[in-house]
Formats: C-alpha cells, structure tokens, sequence
C-alpha cells in the first residue's frame, strides 16, 4: 500500500509539471496555430539555469529558480520572434523553426553544461502517508503548478494582455479588424509559454534529473497531455497531464523505467484517435 500511495503522489506531482508543459503548449497553439516543438528545450534551459544560478552563482535557491523561469520566458519570446515575428510565415513553417530551434539549443546546452544529468537538492524534509515516506518537493510541484494554472485563467479573464490572446484564439480576422496586434499577441504566447516551461524545469529537476536531451521526453509527455484538450482547453491539459503523470509513475514503479516513454507516445496516439472520431461525429 506504501508503495501505491508513493506512485500515486509521485505521479501527480510529475503530472502536474507534465500540465505545466502543456498548457505552455496550448497558450501558443490557441494564439498562433504553431505547435511549438522547442517546449521541452524551454523546460531544460530553465532548469540548468536555476542550477548555475545555484551552484556557481551562489544564489539563494528559490532566487535562482526565479531566474530560470525568466530566462526561459526570454527564450520563448526568441524563439517567437524567429518563428512568428515575420508578417506572413504559414504555421507549418514555424512549426518547422521551432524544431530547428530545439535542435540548435542541443549544441549550445551541451558547450555551457556538458552532457550528464544535471540536479539539484529537492526542498528538505519530508512527510508521511499512509505508510510512504514522501518528498516535501512533490508538494512544492504540486501547489506551485496549481496556482500557476489559476493564475493562467485570471491572465486570460481580467488582463488586457490576456483578452487580447483570448481574443486571436477566437478570431484571428476579426481580433485584426478591431486593432489587436496578432503577431504581437503570438510574441505574448510564446513568451508565456517559455515561462510555463521553466517553471515546469525548475520544478521537475530536483526529482528528475536533466540532460540536454530531456526535452525530447518532455515535450513527448507535454505535447500528450495537451492533445487531451484538443490543443486548446487549459483546464483539460492539467487533466491529460495528471492521467500521465500518475500512469508513467505506476510503470516505472511496478514495471520498468524505460517504458514511460512508450506510454506517453501510446497515450498521445490513442488522444488522437479519440480527438479525430471525435470530430468526425460531431461534423
């Protein structure tokens, strides 16, 4: 039982990072109709800078993360601006920088951090449940994530900035017609979207180690839990993100690490085949 209930909290805290992903996902698709496939590269940037920040810098912990949630916000706001920041580039032509983007930051994360699994001390202290003896970090995870999601749907209800989003996902002709910027509007996305996935780093870091080459699985995981939304519902992307999360752990757990990502991507096929009968019964 012990071990079901260490799973089970394991899982949620990894699923809400997964959602975190995923919303930075659905944020730029519902502005722009780009899928940004550079997500999982803003996750691992965000995470390996909080730790320089940490560990040569000599910044407090919580200071460092911060810096590493901007930095990644940043990037995002780089990569919209090579991907949608020119007048007239078709999404599949974005969609195919934002892979070109990801790819390039391989070279630049392996000359600054090297090639091994980078982390760094979770939050001290733990807890007890039902028996399992369980890291204060995945509360951390878990309560950042929420608030970070409501804060999401305050931003896009009661902000300007956020109508104006909201507004492109609706319409894009006619958000045009009535003056909104929508390239600007897209800069917005993507630079909200790095800040989701930093966040979603510096969290998941301290209880999952990160290489250059992790943003493949988190985009993976990220981009499944979206697909669960159709790429455009935040509230369905934390649930797509806790069903993976929580069913990743279960494999790991009772069968072998090296299925998760089996998991994600048959998860994310039969979302799609769902969304696509789906749509197909609706037309």
């Amino acid at each position: 039982m012990s071990a079901f209930v260490e799973y089970l909290v394991s899982g949620i805290a990894l699923g809400c990072g997964f959602a975190l992903l995923a919303s930075g996902f659905v944020a730029i698709f519902r502005v722009t109709e780009v899928i940004n496939f550079a997500q999982g590269t803003l996750a691992v940037l965000g995470g390996f800078t909080a730790y320089s920040a940490l560990t040569s810098a000599g910044l407090p912990q919580g200071l460092a993360e911060v810096l590493g949630v901007l930095a990644a916000g940043a990037a995002g706001l780089a990569f919209g601006w090579v991907a949608v920041g020119r007048r007239g580039t078709p999404p599949l032509a974005s969609l195919v920088i934002t892979l070109g983007l990801a790819v390039a930051a391989y070279a630049a994360e392996i000359a600054i951090w090297g090639d091994q699994p980078i982390s760094y001390t979770a939050l001290p202290g733990g807890f007890v449940l039902a028996g399992a003896h369980l890291l204060r970090q995945y509360l951390l995870v878990i309560g950042a994530a929420l608030v970070a999601l409501l804060a999401l749907g305050v931003f896009f209800t009661r902000t300007y900035v956020g109508k104006g989003m909201s507004a492109c996902a609706s319409n894009r002709f006619a958000a045009r017609v009535v003056g909104i910027n929508v390239r600007r509007m897209g800069l917005f996305a993507f630079g909200l979207g790095g800040l989701l996935g930093g966040l979603a780093g510096v969290l998941l870091i301290p209880i999952q180690p990160l290489s250059f080459n992790s943003d493949v699985d988190l985009a993976i995981s990220g981009f499944a839990a979206a697909i669960f939304g159709g790429l455009r519902s935040f509230e369905m992307a934390l649930v797509g993100g806790l069903v993976l999360g929580v069913a990743e752990s279960m494999v790991a757990g009772y069968a072998q690490a090296s299925y998760e990502t089996i998991v994600a991507l048959g998860l994310m096929l039969l979302l799609m085949v769902w969304q696509a009968r789906r749509r197909m019964e609706l037309a």
